[in-house]
């Protein structure tokens, strides 16, 4: 059984946007995973359009599980991403390319 971690490692703001200071544009995620034995990781950013309105979240009250929503409401695919964790570590129980040695060797 593959267990899951995602994090969010970085936050580039817009520092004094109309919207409230530091308004998160982007945000560097990734998913890692591993089995116990075996691991992998995909890392990627998403982007996020500026809103207008009452949804603002001052900067300081953010946390990782409402930047998280934001990315896979914009784009990143929870499923593929963990799909992609998955295989690198089923890849790396079974390789499906090995180096062998020069048969004259």
């Amino acid at each position: 059984m593959i267990t899951y971690n995602w994090v969010i490692s970085q936050l580039d703001c817009v520092p004094n946007a109309p919207e409230g200071a530091d308004y998160v544009v982007t945000a560097h995620w990734s998913c890692n995973g591993s089995d116990g034995t075996y691991s992998g990781s995909v890392y990627a950013t998403c982007s996020f359009p500026v809103v207008q309105g009452e949804s603002f979240i001052p900067y300081a009250d953010l946390t990782q599980d409402q930047v998280l929503s934001w990315c896979w409401a914009n784009g990143v695919d929870k499923d593929s991403a963990e799909a992609a964790v998955a295989q690198q570590i089923e890849n790396q129980i079974n390789p499906p390319i090995v180096s062998q040695p020069m048969p004259w060797a």
